[in-house]
């Protein structure tokens, strides 16, 4: 067979295949279409993982609070050495390592710091030596209301250099409130910042013991008489800007144990505009914890004091704590105050007015300070719980 009739029947045979292969149902070699390689790794992957959900920022401040320091001749005296200068820590001593656990710590100025180039006086147009103040700040108290009604009991040069005082301690990390220098400095929403949570810290007062803002300087002590709308605004305007309000409030009966409706009222207003945490003092009496609106706000109706020389069951006073809870979850914040406590203190001091000492209840471990004192422990913690009975006692 020639070259040429080989190649013929070649091609004979070809196509003789090529159509048995079609008609026994191999056409499959013409119609499938065989996928590329990018395709093939394609449909033998398994379907790509979900990015996952970051896990929740999760931040926690403590918050301790305590009250009035209504610092009276008696209390003054014995503080002053012979070289002229004060020392507190007799008086104050027990109660700092309670107030060190925590990383705010409030407590209430209650009589000015008018200038030690005036008088030093007590009751009842008070002027507190300045080294006071610097006891409390060198001891990392670091949360100061300054709205009281002795705000003005040096008149507008010792509110002056109250205020002045208090604004060079801001270079130790302390915040005050209440007592202003201008109008702007009282129409400011300060925001500060504690362990990743933002806060904000107001101070009012109910009066000044029938003295009054000058009429050119409005601002110069917080009172909320007649201005309560103007204090609501701004803790609206603060709860735009920071995560936790804070609103201390000098109000309430003087020596009642339960709030009286102008302070129920009041609070019930704070909290609905916006207030987290608000702490009363002025009563000289300790009164109830009170959760508001669901949990969202913890009203402290008064803590007492946290020094002064007055009689029973004046001295029967409260240190209180809290955590400040915030959770940010996918761009949203969440704000919880936990672990709310409290707990009794007592002013000791001996029948002529010396040897005055602030005393935990929980350091007294007899009668030395105070006859029968668990009876008296027991009596009066449970005004603490009177409106909320899971409020927890003891533990700071």
């Amino acid at each position: 067979m020639n070259h040429k009739n080989r190649l013929s029947f070649k091609a004979v045979v070809f196509s003789i295949v090529i159509g048995l292969l079609i008609g026994c149902g191999g056409g499959w070699l013409l119609t499938k279409r065989i996928p590329k390689p990018s395709e093939a790794s394609a449909s033998e992957s398994t379907e790509p993982e979900e990015t996952p959900t970051p896990a929740p920022e999760v931040y926690d401040a403590s918050l301790f609070m305590t009250g009035d320091t209504v610092m009276h001749r008696p209390l003054v005296y014995e503080a002053r050495q012979a070289d002229g200068s004060y020392d507190f820590s007799h008086l104050l001593g027990r109660v700092i390592p309670y107030a060190q656990k925590y990383d705010l710590r409030y407590y209430n100025q209650e009589t000015i710091l008018g200038g030690d180039e005036r008088a030093i006086q007590g009751y009842p147009t008070f002027n507190t030596p300045q080294a006071f103040g610097d006891y409390m700040v060198s001891n990392g108290f670091n949360l100061v209301s300054n709205a009281t009604n002795h705000s003005l009991d040096q008149g507008v040069d010792g509110a002056l250099n109250s205020i002045n005082y208090w604004k060079q301690q801001e270079a130790e990390g302390v915040h005050t409130a209440g007592m202003y220098a201008s109008a702007e400095e009282q129409a400011a929403v300060p925001v500060y910042e504690v362990n990743g949570i933002t806060y904000s810290f107001f101070s009012w007062t109910y009066g000044m013991n029938g003295f009054q803002n000058p009429d050119d300087m409005p601002y110069l002590v917080n009172c909320f008489d007649g201005r309560e709308d103007e204090m609501c605004n701004q803790i609206r305007a603060a709860k735009e800007k920071a995560d936790v309000v804070i609103v201390a409030v000098h109000w309430g009966t003087e020596y009642q144990f339960s709030p009286d409706e102008t302070q129920t009222a009041l609070a019930q207003r704070l909290a609905d505009a916006g207030a987290d945490i608000i702490i009363g003092n002025h009563p000289h009496a300790i009164q109830p914890i009170q959760w508001l609106n669901d949990h969202k706000t913890i009203c402290f109706y008064a803590l007492g004091n946290l020094c002064a020389a007055q009689y029973f069951p004046s001295t029967i006073e409260m240190m209180a704590a809290l955590n400040i809870h915030k959770t940010v979850d996918q761009g949203r914040t969440t704000i919880e105050i936990q672990n709310v406590k409290a707990d009794l203190m007592y002013q000791y001091y001996k029948g002529e007015w010396y040897g005055f000492e602030v005393i935990p209840f929980a350091d007294m471990t007899d009668d030395t300070y105070l006859d029968n004192h668990q009876a008296v422990y027991d009596e009066y913690k449970s005004i603490i719980t009177e409106l909320e009975p899971t409020i927890q006692i003891g533990g700071m």
